[in-house]
């Protein structure tokens, strides 16, 4: 049976998850991509390389992320959340959640690894997305 998520399971079930699937408006048409996260207080903190993923949050900053759990077909829960991108532009910023993003991820790529260590480094780019809405649905 289907049933809504309170906004507090929706959050919960965010921030347990480790990868979401990031949806923006590229030319007009929708854009899904994974990414890892952390979400803290409402913001929701990742990192990209430069390309199309932040050319597109850039131009249509109102962002979502969609993180599931899925035990089987009968059994799984979704959440949404909803905001705005904000990219990080301060090398302290940009390190504080390259930090956080490590730090939960310790096994990313050298190339996280050497932005935390380089903050102003220019291919340096973290983000958030600051959270205004949280909705979830689940199959039980």
């Amino acid at each position: 049976m289907t049933k809504m998520l309170s906004e507090e399971e929706s959050r919960n079930l965010i921030a347990a998850g480790r990868i979401g699937h990031l949806g923006c408006v590229d030319n007009g048409e929708p854009y899904v991509v994974p990414i890892n996260y952390v979400l803290e207080e409402g913001l929701i903190y990742s990192h990209s390389l430069p390309g199309r993923k932040l050319d597109a949050m850039r131009t249509h900053p109102r962002v979502c992320l969609q993180v599931d759990q899925i035990d089987d077909d009968f059994h799984w829960s979704s959440a949404i959340a909803f905001g705005n991108f904000e990219e990080l532009n301060s090398p302290a910023d940009r390190r504080a959640a390259l930090g956080k993003l490590l730090s939960r991820f310790p096994n990313l790529t050298p190339v996280e690894s050497r932005i935390v260590q380089d903050a102003a480094a220019p291919d340096s780019v973290a983000f958030r997305i600051v959270v205004d809405r949280i909705t979830g649905v689940a199959e039980d």
